[in-house]
């Protein structure tokens, strides 16, 4: 259910400023940020948060970018922005069927998963869902894999599509037009 309608075009001036950025050139806003278009002033100051998010400024690779995100999105029931990452991102990033399936449904330790800084961000994700917290023994798995500023950029992507999620889920985002569902991967 619509709780908050996305903003259809045309948009105010305040707010064409600031959804146009959010997307390439050309290319129309998603709902979710028409839906941030009712509130111009957060919009913008999220933007600059969720450019470094997906830009090449942070410091972990794309793919494992994506894999936190899906991650994240499958743990809170995302299914919309879920579906948005999988349609962007999952074969530019090299996903398979069997990965997308277990990012969604599955757990790090299933089959498909033979890389050990996949599997550890997997595990790190699900344990900041259950938990809100890394155990020792997984952080020092970490650290094999990643540096101190990549941990930090890893804990507050999961944490930022935590909120993307609340957000979306809450508010009632509307699925984007051929953008993948749960069952797709089930």
């Amino acid at each position: 259910m619509v709780r908050i309608e996305p903003l259809e075009a045309p948009f105010s001036p305040d707010v064409e400023r600031v959804l146009t950025p959010m997307m390439p050139p050309g290319v129309p806003p998603i709902a979710l940020f028409r839906t941030f278009g009712h509130n111009p002033a957060m919009a913008a100051a999220m933007h600059g948060w969720g450019r470094y998010e997906l830009g090449r400024e942070l410091s972990v690779p794309m793919r494992i970018r994506e894999l936190v995100i899906d991650r994240v999105c499958a743990r809170c029931g995302c299914e919309y922005e879920w579906g948005v990452h999988v349609a962007f991102f999952a074969e530019r990033v090299g996903l398979t069927q069997e990965q997308l399936r277990s990012l969604t449904h599955g757990r790090p330790d299933d089959g498909c998963w033979t890389d050990g800084a996949e599997r550890a961000v997997l595990a790190m994700v699900d344990a900041l869902h259950d938990t809100s917290t890394v155990p020792d023994e997984l952080w020092a798995e970490l650290e094999v894999h990643f540096d101190s500023a990549q941990l930090l950029d890893l804990l507050l992507l999961a944490g930022w599509y935590h909120a993307i999620s609340y957000v979306a889920r809450a508010a009632g985002v509307p699925f984007e037009p051929g953008a993948p569902r749960f069952a797709d991967v089930a």
